[in-house]
């Protein structure tokens, strides 16, 4: 394959949260044969960065009739997969680079699955705001990761680098939402979708394999 097969994921995202807990469940290895790419409204310095980039971001918020049914059917969902749920409140002024950058500086630390473990039980299964610096940095530092490294990963030029590459992958590959998987040619948008991409990966694997 000339690219790796993708997930964009989403720390923000309940079908996100879903789906990459199932994706895992059943593909344990998942994050060797996946490039996964937190999928994040930029804050200012992104949007800027992503402007002079020749990019732009294609997530359009949505109106309150459809945050009101994806609240109901997200519940309706985490109970027929038997998962632990308490819906965070977001007030619309979240700070979204700052855990997903913090995302970046714990895969660089070798760390990334126990942070995001850890983020999204503080997230999904306590309501707790993850875009909180000193929230994030306790969260991190009780899972026993560097919270106050993991906090200042917006501060480091090489992270906002690493954000605008995932930045320009998202608007180069369209993606307009997630759960987004890609491989090869083939495109799946959403939870109910991977059923559908776990095929596609193993026909793409086995076809790599038998060209290798």
């Amino acid at each position: 394959m000339r690219k790796p097969p993708r997930l964009y994921f989403s720390l923000r995202s309940p079908f996100s949260w879903m789906a990459v807990r199932q994706l895992e469940e059943r593909l344990p290895n998942a994050q060797e044969l996946i490039e996964y790419v937190p999928f994040s409204e930029p804050d200012a310095a992104s949007a800027a960065a992503l402007e002079a980039a020749g990019g732009e971001f294609h997530y359009v918020a949505m109106s309150k009739a459809k945050h009101l049914y994806i609240l109901n059917d997200t519940k309706r969902l985490a109970a027929k997969h038997g998962y632990a749920m308490k819906w965070p409140i977001d007030k619309g002024d979240e700070w979204w680079d700052l855990p997903h950058l913090a995302w970046f500086k714990a895969r660089e630390l070798g760390v990334q699955s126990e942070y995001y473990a850890a983020v999204m039980a503080a997230r999904w299964e306590r309501g707790e705001n993850i875009c909180d610096p000193g929230l994030l940095r306790r969260v991190c530092d009780d899972a026993g990761l560097p919270g106050a490294a993991l906090v200042a990963a917006p501060d480091e030029a090489h992270i906002r680098e690493q954000g605008l590459r995932a930045l320009m992958q998202i608007y180069e590959d369209d993606i307009f939402g997630v759960p987004y998987f890609k491989v090869g040619r083939h495109r799946f948008w959403g939870l109910d979708r991977l059923d559908d991409f776990l095929p596609a990966l193993e026909q793409a694997l086995a076809t790599a394999t038998s060209k290798a």
